[in-house]
């Protein structure tokens, strides 16, 4: 009945929500192009560390030119020193713009997307094109830091984990530009209060909604 030449998924949540999980499974049901771009700054933090570049925004602007989101979703870019830095990163409107526009040019070669981030719904996708159906994710720091301390293979002290994320989701819903916020019409998911196919049964049930209501709108 429904037709999925098109359909854009806006996911954002705080620092280890689960979002990135949700985004994968639900992308993956729906073959859709998923994008991080929590993936993207991560990997502007990683060139930054790494080259110390003298003018910062020439120099993401020229390796922006060339890269591909394919190489940057390969890289390990989720350790402790790059998630101490990236939510700094992430604050300078500069560096945002650029980011932005490699996600537009991703955006509008695709009609068929999942982008998961922190402003993807009340900044990325908020007008054309504009999401279908936009998801927040929350979950208790004490679960999202005990994920985080797995990720990084228990590396550093599951305290110092969660010193990070909590920096990092006040960084994030405090900054000037671009905070993170739920937007009027996302649904909320609680992801420590749900497994995993709970998490994709409660999406589907929402998207498949969306859907439903634009064929009825196209058709009668």
């Amino acid at each position: 009945m429904t037709s999925l030449k098109k359909l854009i998924v806006a996911c954002d949540g705080e620092s280890a929500s689960g979002k990135s999980t949700a985004a994968k499974l639900i992308s993956k049901k729906y073959k859709l192009l998923l994008i991080n771009s929590g993936l993207i700054y991560r990997y502007c933090s990683k060139l930054i560390i790494n080259n110390k570049p003298k003018n910062t925004i020439l120099f993401l602007k020229k390796k922006f030119k060339s890269v591909s989101y394919k190489t940057i979703s390969k890289q390990n870019l989720h350790s402790e020193y790059i998630s101490k830095h990236v939510g700094i990163i992430a604050k300078n409107q500069k560096i945002r713009e650029i980011v932005n526009q490699v996600q537009m040019r991703l955006i509008r070669n695709n009609k068929r997307i999942c982008v998961e981030g922190r402003d993807i719904a009340s900044k990325i996708l908020a007008k054309k094109p504009k999401y279908d159906v936009a998801f927040y994710f929350k979950c208790s720091l004490d679960v999202s830091a005990y994920r985080r301390w797995l990720d990084i293979k228990k590396k550093v002290p599951i305290s110092e984990v969660k010193k990070s994320l909590k920096k990092r989701t006040n960084l994030d819903k405090n900054r000037k530009n671009s905070p993170l916020i739920k937007v009027k019409d996302a649904i909320l998911i609680r992801t420590d209060k749900l497994s995993k196919k709970q998490v994709l049964k409660k999406m589907s049930k929402y998207i498949d909604n969306a859907l439903k209501n634009r064929y009825l709108k196209s058709n009668f």
